[in-house]
């Protein structure tokens, strides 16, 4: 399928085109929302809505469109500054004033959605709405089973109601009763229903099922406005096989889009993915956000929870960046976050500070809101921001740390945020894996403890951190100065430890902070 242009676009009434230099074909990739608290993201090919800009004012936004490749931009109104889009090289678009942003972005990303997309029976659906309309007579919708338009015809000079209008602006048939209705007499048919006018105001329908086998894919719609042709009924039968299907071979490409992008984000993040993989997802440089349920909380359906996790971190990410990468893992849902990269070799620290506010008030949203659907607690770690999704695996490694670090005081983490106590952890895997980096006179203290009920290891760890201060290791201990001293002669004499020489005081340290403290139930 061609990918949608500008041309496409305006084909609906709801959008004018007032400039476009680079003509008609121009290809529109995809449909953004202007956020002015965030930069503008390089998207070659993007279409801008001017949310919140007044059309007289966006001339420093269609400059701003022009240097991030934007095809164009949309504002509310028909006084935009056509001359600098002219100038810029950038298409000038606008919706009337009456217009809901929202809605202006459900019904772009759909039809540019639809349009673009290669072999997913999308496009081809909108070529068989406009086929339909031209040989019934009449405007024609296919909806799926919960009523949300997929496609519709742009015959021009066909009469259309409110209803019609509505439905096609929000890419949803308005929610009544009375529509309800007549949706369950349609897929209660065998074949073709003619439909009365629901008020006044609006013109009766021929609507078809849609369907293969025993299942109901959705429905074909006609506006019947005095003039269909003898044999519509016929027509929109026949429609209505090849609707089934084109709308059959859209969800496989579907299903089959979505398992390739999420072998892709797995193969990411154990580091099996080949070189060319990472430039898939188009980020310059990605962040994994790490989700796990409360290991210490009790839950009944675990595997099925963690699938409802799944889905709550999904739509958060959904929510804010349009697409996700998320998948779940060993218990672990994982998503990739994307941030911002290099600009002539220099980050933009504003704008990385902005990411990580954001990525951190995700966790916490999703952490939040997943405890309050699932009744479980459930914690949130993230990783180090990588150069491109290359360095997912890295990422993960910090998430992942992290986690084994949260508990009810902490429930959300960034690796930066706790990089000391990583750092101990990491060193503990080591310390562990490692039989030389293991063996030493720490052993000693800890058995001695454990059989004669001293505290040979608290006293030696408070006198390190207080710099061989005794007088500070008592105040740590909350014991008498004298106390302090007598142990740590008995370290000497009982146990063998030169206490007096650097070296062997530096390794004890280590030893019993990191591999005493940090391996916990699972230490050597």
């Amino acid at each position: 399928m061609d990918p949608c242009t500008l041309g496409d676009l305006v084909g609906s009434s709801a959008l004018r085109l007032h400039t476009a230099p680079a003509g008609p074909a121009a290809p529109v990739t995809e449909v953004l929302l202007y956020d002015a608290h965030a930069p503008l993201p390089h998207a070659p090919g993007a279409l801008l809505l001017a949310v919140g800009v007044r059309p007289g004012a966006a001339g420093p936004l269609v400059r701003a469109a022009a240097e991030a490749g934007m095809t164009g931009i949309v504002v509310r109104g028909a006084d935009g500054p056509a001359g600098e889009a002219e100038t810029h090289g950038v298409a000038l678009l606008s919706v009337d004033e009456e217009a809901s942003w929202h809605h202006v972005h459900l019904m772009l990303a759909s039809a540019i959605g639809a349009r673009s997309a290669p072999g997913d029976g999308l496009g081809d659906l909108f070529a068989l709405a406009d086929a339909i309309a031209a040989a019934t007579g009449g405007a024609t919708a296919v909806e799926d089973p919960r009523q949300r338009i997929l496609a519709y015809s742009t015959v021009p000079g066909q009469p259309v109601d409110e209803d019609r209008r509505q439905g096609i602006l929000g890419l949803q048939v308005p929610d009544t009763v009375e529509n309800a209705d007549q949706v369950r007499l349609v897929f209660g048919a065998d074949g073709p229903v003619r439909l009365p006018p629901l008020t006044a105001g609006e013109l009766p329908r021929l609507a078809v099922a849609v369907r293969a086998g025993g299942e109901t894919l959705g429905s074909i719609w006609v506006v019947d406005g005095g003039t269909l042709a003898v044999d519509a009924e016929q027509i929109l039968a026949q429609g209505a096989s090849t609707a089934a299907l084109l709308l059959l071979r859209t969800r496989l490409a579907q299903e089959l889009a979505r398992d390739q992008h999420i072998d892709l984000v797995r193969r990411l993040l154990d580091g099996s993915a080949d070189a060319s993989a990472p430039h898939r997802l188009g980020w310059s440089a990605v962040r994994v956000a790490a989700f796990v349920l409360d290991s210490s909380a009790s839950v009944p359906d675990a595997e099925r929870t963690l699938l409802r996790l799944l889905d709550v971190v999904r739509l958060q990410c959904e929510a804010r960046y349009g697409r996700h990468a998320c998948v779940l893992l060993d218990g672990v849902v994982y998503a990739l976050l994307p941030a911002p990269g290099k600009r002539g070799g220099e980050r933009v620290p504003q704008e990385r500070r902005t990411a990580d506010r954001r990525h951190r008030q995700l966790a916490e949203d999703t952490v939040r809101q997943a405890a309050r659907s699932l009744r479980v607690p459930v914690r949130a770690a993230l990783g180090e921001v990588v150069p491109g999704p290359g360095g997912v695996v890295d990422s993960r490694a910090d998430a992942d740390a992290v986690l084994r670090l949260l508990d009810d005081d902490l429930p959300v983490a960034t690796v930066e945020e706790v990089r000391p106590r990583v750092t101990l952890l990491r060193l503990s895997d080591v310390m562990r894996e490692r039989r030389g980096l293991r063996a030493g006179a720490w052993r000693r203290v800890l058995a001695a403890d454990a059989e004669h009920g001293t505290d040979y290891a608290r006293t030696l760890v408070s006198w390190f951190d207080a710099g061989c201060d005794v007088a500070g290791a008592a105040r740590a201990l909350s014991v008498h100065p004298n106390t302090c001293r007598y142990r740590l002669r008995q370290v000497g004499r009982q146990l063998g430890i030169d206490l007096e020489d650097p070296d062997e005081r530096l390794v004890l340290w280590l030893q019993l902070r990191v591999l005493a403290e940090c391996s916990g139930p699972a230490g050597p």
